[in-house]
């Protein structure tokens, strides 16, 4: 028969480990500018998108905030401006979703550069985007 005591203890210093944090691991510090595996490819292509969309991002905020403060009459009055821009933007953002994550995948067919093709498909469409969105944010 087991000794409940040592499986008591046991439990004890799992209990204890689990609440114990453990070291974050060693960053590792992606070069993109040499990579060549596909999982750093990847993850290049997350980070191009990320700042893309960040830039975006920055430039769609400045147009609300040029908007919030423009006069008009309606149509041209900044509430029915705003409500536009959003409306633009959330079909733009269903738009790329679908084309970039639907479509391009299928048509590589599953393989390992499908997920890179994807980002940068999705990047490539939101540089676009924040070149639109740039030139209506010059537009006086």
């Amino acid at each position: 028969m087991p000794k409940r005591p040592k499986l008591v203890a046991c439990l004890a210093l799992a209990a204890i480990a689990a609440s114990v944090p453990l070291a974050a691991p060693a960053q590792n510090k992606l070069d993109c500018s040499t990579a060549l595996a596909t999982p750093d490819l990847n993850a290049c292509a997350e980070i191009e998108l990320e700042q893309a969309d960040a830039l975006m991002n920055a430039i769609y905020k400045k147009l609300l905030a040029k908007i919030a403060a423009s006069t008009g009459d309606k149509p041209y009055d900044a509430k029915s401006w705003e409500a536009a821009l959003r409306a633009s933007q959330r079909a733009w953002v269903a738009f790329r979703d679908a084309d970039c994550k639907g479509l391009v995948p299928l048509a590589w067919g599953g393989g390992t550069g499908a997920t890179g093709e994807m980002l940068g498909c999705m990047t490539e469409k939101t540089i676009r985007r924040t070149d639109e969105l740039t030139a209506y944010f010059e537009a006086e």
